[in-house]
């Protein structure tokens, strides 16, 4: 690999190599099966065109073949984005048949029993890209070499069942495997991409469900919290971690209402318009707290003491001892919903519920308690 072939991106100032997809596994170790079969050869490498325009060269491993059938894998590569699935083979059997093209998943590709996903309940979960690239290397092969048949294309993997725990598939619905992914066929070292589609991919199954109003937590802190609310189920919340901005972005296209409940922690980070709350991005924290104080009379000096403090926690009882917690949670929230309705333009209704592991509930916006009672009727 060389510095010029476009497989390098550079994210926060540092050089990282890109792999590439399952899915590009799938399609590669398809087109090397089906080339066998064809040619009646051992194929030691095959060349993809993946979505995003860059070619591969892959090798192949663990190829079989007679007259009728083969089977072969692709290695996935992470590149400098190593998740679970990184380094596992990919198998696709390839069986000559009299006509058509027929894609299904065989062991370690799970099902879909969920609507809301990239396929219809009951289907593999080989994502629409992945099928493509796979129905057009078998197109590219049959137009080659004058084979006027078809061909049925069973992806499997291996260790599907097992990494599976530790993906999101369990979640979103899916089950007895991994997911066969990839919209550019290349993995890009951002996972925070990733992460993105995956809060879309939830958000777009609570509509597909029939929600109205779809229920967000950053994180566990969030999901915690909705426990202790009367007749709301924590396992119906989205987590959008630190993807504020994007979450209202994908409820205005999707025009759906939204319920955000989370720790001031996090959520303080709205009152300054700051709309992904990784540190990475923005703190400002105390920034804000100390000024929002002095905004409700609070002292000079306690407000160099707040911006002095390490956790929301810690100012909140600065605040606290001056008496002024309820003025300043009252502004903070002023500020949190007018932050979020510039977001959204106003094209959906919003609420956020902001509370403190330490002092509970510090306060909520005005349609808060409105989009409460819709996520109770919702899950009733």
């Amino acid at each position: 690999m060389t510095d010029d072939d476009g497989r390098y991106v550079f994210v926060n100032n540092k050089k990282l190599r890109m792999g590439h997809t399952t899915g590009t596994c799938a399609a590669a170790a398809t087109k090397a099966a089906a080339l066998s079969l064809i040619t009646k050869k051992n194929v030691n490498s095959v060349q993809i065109h993946t979505p995003k325009g860059i070619i591969l060269d892959l090798p192949v491993e663990d190829l079989s073949f007679d007259e009728k059938e083969a089977k072969c894998a692709v290695r996935k590569d992470g590149g400098d984005d190593i998740d679970v699935t990184h380094n596992t083979l990919v198998y696709s059997n390839v069986t000559l048949t009299d006509s058509g093209i027929d894609i299904d998943g065989g062991f370690g590709v799970g099902i879909v029993t969920r609507k809301g996903l990239d396929q219809p309940v009951g289907n593999a979960a080989i994502n629409r890209v992945p099928r493509a690239m796979i129905k057009e290397v078998l197109e590219d092969i049959m137009f080659t070499y004058g084979y006027n048949g078809g061909f049925k294309v069973v992806i499997s993997v291996p260790a599907g069942i097992d990494l599976a725990d530790k993906t999101f598939n369990p979640r979103l619905g899916i089950e007895g495997g991994i997911s066969i992914l990839g919209t550019s066929g290349i993995v890009e070292p951002m996972s925070e991409i990733a992460l993105i589609n995956t809060i879309k991919t939830e958000m777009d199954m609570r509509t597909a469900n029939g929600w109205d109003t779809i229920l967000v937590v950053p994180g566990n802190y969030g999901k915690e919290f909705t426990e202790s609310l009367p007749g709301i189920d924590p396992e119906s919340a989205v987590k959008c971690s630190n993807f504020v901005g994007e979450m209202l972005d994908h409820a205005c296209s999707l025009k759906k209402d939204v319920l955000l409940i989370g720790n001031l922690g996090k959520m303080v980070k709205l009152a300054g318009g700051i709309m992904n709350t990784h540190s990475r991005n923005a703190d400002c924290r105390m920034e804000i707290l100390a000024s929002n104080f002095i905004m409700v009379g609070g002292d000079l000096e306690t407000a160099k003491e707040i911006m002095n403090c390490i956790s929301t926690d810690d100012a909140l009882d600065l605040i606290n001892k001056a008496d002024l917690l309820k003025e300043e949670s009252k502004l903070l929230i002023d500020k949190i919903e007018y932050h979020v309705n510039h977001r959204t333009g106003g094209n959906i209704n919003t609420g956020v519920i902001v509370f403190s592991s330490v002092y509970g509930l510090l306060g909520m916006t005005s349609k808060a308690e409105e989009l409460l009672e819709k996520v109770r009727r919702q899950g009733s």
